[in-house]
């Protein structure tokens, strides 16, 4: 009977906890670091943000607070996911840089581009969602709300509402991130994501039509460029392929 072996020693293990945990501690720091001038500024981190939807309103009317305490904690709750969007990047390093000895080295070579890739491609989407989708959303509730009904948002209701579509497009925006990732590992090949894009342009819409609001405007929004987004990791994933030489067996250690 073969004996079984622990696959991590136990001083190695305590060591990874260890960096995880300073790895971890140091995350919470930026974000705190982040976090303080976004606090001061907060209400006018508000006032920007809430500022799509104040043009819409008809001059005078302003977003609502419902209870006594959400003028003061819905500004802070802002700062706080503010603050994480201003650290995001050095978290992400920080999470890079504790996985990072594990990878073999040519993963570690396309690992960096894509992990820059994302971060910026999430911040584009952040981007796109206020600039673009909020004025076009705003003004199609606005324009739609009956005449004897008084469009009274609240704040925190607000502010969640903002957060989860700067999530949503930020994540949508990963999908050439993602397509390039599930052709470098062999998880499928460019003539199979070629050959599903008419699947993909219905998935596309399922997608955002379960994470923007339910108005046509908003999930097309979304949607197109989703799909364009799609199209543009395949031709990139093509580009890595074609210059993407076969390595040695020998050359697949970590470094």
């Amino acid at each position: 009977m073969s004996e079984e072996h622990d696959p991590l020693p136990e001083g190695t293990l305590i060591s990874h906890l260890l960096e995880l945990r300073d790895r971890l501690l140091r995350s919470f720091v930026a974000v705190l670091i982040a976090f303080i001038p976004c606090a001061y500024y907060s209400n006018a981190l508000f006032d920007f943000l809430s500022t799509p939807l104040v043009s819409k309103l008809p001059p005078g009317q302003k977003l609502i607070a419902t209870t006594v305490t959400a003028t003061f904690t819905a500004p802070l709750k802002l700062a706080f996911a503010a603050g994480l969007l201003i650290a995001m990047p050095y978290v992400l390093f920080q999470i890079w840089s504790f996985v990072a000895p594990g990878l073999y080295r040519k993963e570690k070579r396309f690992a960096v581009p894509l992990l820059v890739t994302a971060i910026l491609l999430f911040y584009v989407g952040v981007a796109f969602s206020y600039f673009f989708v909020f004025p076009m959303v705003f003004r199609f509730f606005v324009a739609t709300t009956p005449h004897n009904v008084q469009l009274m948002a609240d704040v925190n209701n607000y502010i969640q509402f903002a957060l989860t579509l700067f999530v949503a497009f930020g994540v949508a925006f990963e999908t050439p991130v993602a397509v390039v990732l599930l052709v470098l590992t062999n998880l499928m090949s460019l003539q199979k994501l070629r050959a599903s894009r008419g699947y993909v342009l219905i998935l596309v819409f399922i997608i955002a039509a379960i994470l923007t609001p339910p108005d046509v405007m908003s999930q097309t929004s979304m949607a197109v460029p989703m799909y364009l987004l799609y199209e543009g990791g395949i031709l990139f994933a093509a580009v890595l392929v074609r210059g993407r030489a076969p390595e040695p067996a020998s050359e697949q250690s970590s470094a």
